[in-house]
């Protein structure tokens, strides 16, 4: 039985069976949810490894799982039998479990709003979300987040008790409040695909199976009538921009493939029209969110046009303008040189001074190699090559300073 195989089960798995055994059992107790599917993952590690993965291991999962919320559920009510013999035996009884894709799209598009409280705060409500119903571990919430493992382990600690201790914490909602938790329902979305588009903690760059996740769950939000759709159709017009190169991104053997050098054949040209219908119904209305914008960023680097550029480049100002941050700030340089010159590209990233990001000096690598300027280029990579962490990424950034020192050796040799 292959490790990875087993991983990525169970990661697939995880956030479908926590959102339904909280959607049976009530949202109050979300650690007894982790703790029933973390039981369930248990059993199966030990009952595969000797007889093998089952041919529906999703099945086999749900049905463990199952059969755990009725366990829990006789013990409870032996539990109340003997000690509180006053309970209505009703209310103890175990609800009819079933593990169907129907009730899993129900019950996580409803824990995901429950989840957004406003009262828990917007750190946690990340935090949660991206435990309970992506299926996070705590390094990678950490790293979305920008924060530490610590800090992180707090709030889930902190939120969990929370939600266990509310008297009346809100689980039917009105049309009211999904509209209010829409934003930050959008952002655990957007946060779980960038997680799966570019990995920060996995040796895979690209994890294909969160990116289709995000996905899956901005499509739930579209078939529900309760939630206005700009901000759901931008976010999905990104999403599908973005994976249409997922293919080109990872088709050669040495990790991500950079845009100006994908193979444009693999691009997957029906996303592309997906995201260019969403994009489209996107523009219905007055709202223009950082969503619209790099949904429209993302457009133009799908479609060959001598002035691209300089459209991704304004996009760029404008979503800056509306959401500041060092990465932005970053990605505009490059977009910077391709309309304007390198020279001022260089210029505006040296000013960023982002110097622990292995990102960054990657960045200015690839400026000084489209200047012609090896050396420096080098320079930038060597110092890349030093704070980048995975494997996968220092294998790249070495391949690349391998090729840099070639283009030198052969540029004095020819001199």
């Amino acid at each position: 039985m292959q490790e990875k195989e087993l991983s990525d089960i169970f990661k697939k798995e995880y956030s479908n069976l926590v959102a339904v055994l909280c959607h049976y059992y009530g949202v109050h107790d979300v650690q007894l949810a982790e703790d029933l599917v973390s039981e369930t993952f248990v059993r199966a590690m030990r009952s595969w490894s000797h007889s093998g993965i089952p041919d529906s291991p999703k099945a086999w999962l749900r049905k463990v799982a199952q059969n755990k919320l009725k366990d829990h559920y006789r013990r409870q009510k032996t539990f109340d039998s003997k000690i509180l013999p006053a309970v209505d035996e009703s209310d103890r009884l175990a609800p009819a479990v079933e593990i169907t894709d129907e009730i899993i799209e129900d019950s996580q598009l409803r824990m995901i709003f429950v989840v957004c409280d406003p009262a828990l705060g917007g750190e946690s409500q990340i935090c949660l979300a991206l435990r309970i119903l992506c299926g996070f571990n705590i390094d990678e919430i950490a790293t979305a987040l920008l924060s530490n493992k610590e800090a992180i382990n707090k709030k889930l600690y902190r939120a969990k008790k929370a939600i266990k201790s509310w008297e009346q914490f809100e689980t039917s909602l009105s049309r009211e409040a999904y509209a209010g938790r829409l934003d930050s329902v959008l952002r655990v979305i957007y946060l779980l695909f960038s997680e799966g588009y570019y990995s920060s903690v996995n040796e895979e760059s690209i994890r294909h199976d969160i990116c289709w996740n995000a996905m899956r769950l901005g499509v739930f939000l579209t078939r529900h009538e309760v939630f206005p759709k700009p901000k759901i159709h931008a976010l999905l017009a990104l999403m599908c921009f973005h994976a249409s190169r997922l293919d080109a991104r990872s088709s050669g053997n040495n990790g991500d493939i950079l845009y100006d050098q994908q193979d444009r054949s693999l691009w997957n040209t029906e996303l592309i029209q997906k995201g260019e219908t969403y994009l489209n119904r996107a523009a219905q209305g007055e709202i223009v969110s950082k969503y619209h914008i790099e949904a429209a960023i993302a457009y133009w680097h799908t479609v060959s046009d001598e002035g691209k550029w300089e459209r991704i480049l304004q996009l760029y100002n404008k979503l800056l303008i509306l959401e500041y941050s060092p990465i932005i700030a970053l990605n505009r340089t490059y977009a910077l040189a391709k309309a304007n010159s390198v020279e001022e590209a260089i210029r505006e990233a040296q000013k960023l001074a982002l110097e622990d990001s292995h990102h960054y000096h990657c960045l200015l690598a690839e400026l000084y190699r489209m200047n012609g300027e090896r050396d420096r280029e080098r320079g930038y990579l060597a110092s890349a090559l030093e704070l980048a962490i995975k494997k996968s990424e220092k294998e790249l950034i070495r391949n690349k300073l391998e090729l840099a020192e070639r283009c030198m050796s052969d540029k004095n040799s020819g001199d």
